[in-house]
C-alpha cells in the first residue's frame, strides 16, 4: 500500500454505516477501533470473517464496502454493495445499500453510476412520498456530478432535488426558503465552474437574500455562504479572497479543506496547502464531501 495512505489511516476514525446508528453490531465496533488503531487488514479480515459465516449480512457487507472504499478499492467495495442490495429484506433496507452503491461510485468519480444509484433511491422515496428525502437524493447525485465536472448532469439533478422538495403538500416558508437557498447555491457554484462570473454573482447574491430575510435559516444554514462565497472566488482566481470566505465555513468538512489548500497551492503556499490536503485525506465519512476530497487529497500528497 501506498505509504502515505498507510500513515494517513493509522489516524482514521472509521465513520459507522449510517443505517445502523448506535445500534450497529458488535464486530462492527470491533472493526471501527482496529481502523482507529491503524489495524485496517485486521478489520478487514474480521469483517470478511463475519461474512464467511453469514454472507448475505448487511451491516458486514455495508462495513467492508465502506472500508474498501476508504481504502481505494472500489471495485471490492461495490461487490460486497452488491451483496447488500440482493440479500436486502425490504425495500428500505435496499434503497439504503443502494445509496451505499452509489456513494461507491461517487468515490471512483464515476458521475454516471452515481446517478444510476441514487436514481434508484430517488424512486423508492417516490413509492413512499416523501418529497423531502426526493430532493436530498437528487442533490447528493448532483453534488457527486458537480464535483467531477459533469455540470450539465450537476443542473438537471440539482433542479430535479428542488423541485421535488418544493412538491411537499405541508411545506413551511422556512423549508422552501431552504430549497431556493440551495437552488441558488447549486446554479452559483455551477456558474462559477463554467466561467460565468455575471450569473454566478447574481446567484451568490439571491442566496444571500435569502438568508438576510430568514434569521432561522441564517443560523442553520450561515456556513454554507461563506462556503459558496470562497468556492466562487476560487472559480474566478480571487484566491485570497477565497481563503478569507473559506475559512468562515465549516473548518471540518474534507471538501472545505480541499478548497482550501487548491487556494494556499495557487497562491504559492505549499507548506499550507499540504497541511489542508492531509486533513482532507482523513476523512472517512462515506457521504460526497469525503468522495471527493479523500482520493483527490491522497493524490495531491503523493504528487508532493
Amino acid at each position: 500500500m501506498n505509504l502515505v495512505l498507510l500513515m494517513l489511516l493509522a489516524g482514521l476514525v472509521f465513520a459507522q454505516p449510517p443505517q445502523f446508528g448506535r445500534n450497529q453490531p458488535e464486530f462492527v465496533r470491533q472493526g471501527q477501533q482496529l481502523i482507529r488503531e491503524g489495524k485496517l487488514d485486521e478489520a478487514l479480515s474480521l469483517y470478511r470473517s463475519n461474512l464467511k459465516t453469514t454472507p448475505d449480512s448487511l451491516p458486514a457487507n455495508i462495513a467492508a464496502g465502506t472500508l474498501l472504499d476508504l481504502m481505494g478499492k472500489g471495485d471490492d467495495a461495490r461487490q460486497h454493495f452488491q451483496k447488500a442490495i440482493d440479500a436486502a429484506p425490504d425495500a428500505m433496507a435496499k434503497a439504503n445499500a443502494e445509496r451505499a452503491m452509489a456513494m461507491s461510485w461517487a468515490f471512483s468519480g464515476n458521475c454516471r453510476q452515481t446517478v444510476k444509484y441514487e436514481q434508484m433511491v430517488f424512486e423508492y422515496y417516490v413509492t413512499t412520498k416523501d418529497f423531502y428525502q426526493q430532493g436530498e437524493m437528487a442533490d447528493e447525485a448532483a453534488r457527486v456530478c458537480i464535483d467531477n465536472g459533469d455540470l450539465d448532469t450537476a443542473y438537471q439533478w440539482y433542479k430535479t432535488g428542488h423541485d421535488a422538495g418544493l412538491k411537499q403538500p405541508d411545506i413551511t416558508p422556512e423549508r422552501k426558503n431552504l430549497w431556493e437557498f440551495r437552488w441558488e447555491h447549486a446554479q452559483a457554484r455551477i456558474a462559477a465552474r463554467k466561467g460565468n462570473r455575471a450569473e454566478a454573482d447574481k446567484h451568490v447574491a439571491a442566496a444571500k437574500a435569502l438568508l438576510d430575510r430568514d434569521a432561522g435559516m441564517a443560523r442553520q444554514q450561515g456556513s454554507f455562504f461563506p462556503y459558496l462565497a470562497g468556492y466562487v472566488a476560487l472559480y474566478r482566481g480571487d484566491y485570497q479572497a477565497a481563503l478569507e470566505q473559506l475559512r468562515q465555513a465549516n473548518q471540518n468538512d474534507p471538501f472545505i479543506q480541499c478548497l482550501m489548500g487548491d487556494s494556499y497551492e495557487k497562491l504559492g503556499q505549499k507548506e499550507n496547502a499540504m497541511e489542508c490536503y492531509r486533513k482532507a485525506a482523513s476523512a472517512t465519512a462515506h457521504n460526497p464531501p469525503s468522495a471527493f476530497a479523500r482520493p483527490y487529497a491522497l493524490k495531491k500528497l503523493a504528487a508532493r
